[in-house]
């Protein structure tokens, strides 16, 4: 007993009695029953809130790498059908731009591919690998190389095999290729004329690399040969359709990009990352608000079972309530009795939701990989879906923003029960209970 009087004494009596009343007689099971209920729905509401959040961020984390691991930060190009006649001085007044760490041309064309009697659309591209290394992450993506090709990247200016073509991994897969097989390349515009009319030009080309983004845009329609090569196969002379160039800052590329404009002026344009991807990006910044309000119904759903125990709560004490009044409790204190008790019961389920979920989004790859075994099907086939595992990232921004929003839910559901027994007249509560 001298125990609970210091409990007593050391706890505001509000508190002290919103515990009393959290501890359920037998005549009340019927509602720990209900309170415990209020606490799993508003434990799965922030779990589920956590888990998607933390998917969500986790897919646009992923593709925002996997999109500017094989790209670079903004594009330079030139209004014209002959693109930058003038590379080197273009390159030399973009690599002058202030964060501006690296800069890289290319060439852009969309060809067909043809192997072992398979054809296959494509984007080829032409780069400089000295440079282009520096812009992109082509080491990283690197899957498997042919030994020229791996003394060439390790050699101190990386280039690139001149009859040699790196292919995306679902490209080579579609074509039935890999490091060492022919491959050619089909233009079907612009050919040579022959008796035989318009004849389509083509070049065979040597695989000596197989790059994987993960990301299956691009893993199944991007080739690459050197640059010199693509200038010769599209007759573009020296010229090049554009320059590549990596920022230090990527949330400041289209700073940079007004710099780049400002330095090369008019014909000269840019494209940022951002630009590009503006309306996917958009999309998925949509797709989070909406997933958010959406899950956020789930805590709203418990906060009725939070109302529901709190209102029998207070038709059950009504005679308690009124003893208390008729000791000097004011309408304040029994309001914060209630407000408090339905507090414990939301912060319980926040913490449990928050538990939970955050084992679960720390752990979603082998949980998935164990669904995967368990039940014998491949969640994200490469070739329905953009990425190859369903990536997680937890931000803790919006963890807070979860636990902040379960509180308020909790705090507001408790308004109407707590104005309730604050409401109780304790000489029509003592007369007739």
């Amino acid at each position: 007993m001298g125990g609970s009087g210091r409990m007593a004494w050391s706890l505001p009596y509000e508190v002290f009695i919103s515990l009393r009343y959290l501890k359920a007689k037998r005549r009340q099971r019927s509602l720990s029953v209900i309170a415990f209920i209020s606490i799993a729905g508003v434990a799965m509401g922030v779990m589920a809130l956590i888990v998607v959040m933390a998917v969500m961020s986790g897919f646009e984390f992923d593709l925002r790498n996997k999109i500017l691991g094989i790209n670079a930060h903004i594009w330079v190009l030139r209004y014209g059908e002959r693109g930058i006649e003038e590379p080197a001085a273009a390159l030399a007044a973009v690599r002058q731009v202030p964060d501006v760490t690296a800069a890289s041309p290319f060439t852009y064309s969309e060809v067909l591919l043809t192997a072992v009697g398979r054809t296959a659309g494509t984007v080829l591209r032409g780069i400089d690998l000295a440079s282009a290394v520096e812009t992109t992450d082509f080491r990283r993506t690197l899957k498997s190389a042919s030994p020229d090709l791996t003394a060439a990247i390790a050699s101190p200016r990386p280039f690139f095999p001149p009859d040699g073509i790196v292919l995306g991994s679902y490209l080579a897969s579609t074509l039935g290729v890999s490091v060492g097989s022919a491959v050619d390349v089909l233009l079907p515009l612009g050919g040579d004329l022959s008796p035989l009319g318009m004849m389509p030009r083509t070049r065979r080309f040597t695989v000596v690399g197989i790059f994987q983004v993960g990301f299956a845009e691009f893993d199944s329609k991007l080739a690459m040969i050197a640059i010199p090569t693509a200038q010769q196969l599209f007759r573009m002379g020296s010229a090049v359709s554009g320059i590549e160039v990596r920022v230090r800052e990527i949330y400041h590329a289209q700073r940079v990009a007004e710099a780049i404009r400002a330095a090369l002026k008019f014909p000269y344009f840019t494209r940022t990352w951002m630009e590009l991807n503006r309306n996917f990006f958009s999309a998925l910044r949509v797709e989070r608000t909406v997933m958010f309000v959406i899950l956020t119904m789930i805590v709203l759903v418990a906060a009725f079972g939070i109302i529901s125990t709190l209102i029998m709560l207070v038709m059950q004490k009504r005679k308690e309530i009124a003893v208390l009044k008729s000791m000097g409790a004011t309408g304040k204190s029994l309001m914060t009795v209630f407000i408090v008790q339905g507090m414990i019961i939301g912060a319980a389920g926040t913490v449990l939701g928050l538990v939970a979920g955050l084992t679960i989004a720390h752990n979603l790859d082998p949980i998935v990989a164990a669904v995967e075994w368990l039940f014998g099907f491949k969640a994200f086939p490469q070739d329905v879906y953009l990425l190859d595992k369903l990536p997680s990232r937890v931000l803790w921004p919006d963890v807070l923003a979860i636990t902040i929003t379960a509180f308020v839910i909790s705090f507001l559901a408790t308004i109407i029960p707590s104005r309730q027994a604050a409401g109780v007249d304790p000489v029509v509560a003592i007369r007739y209970e």
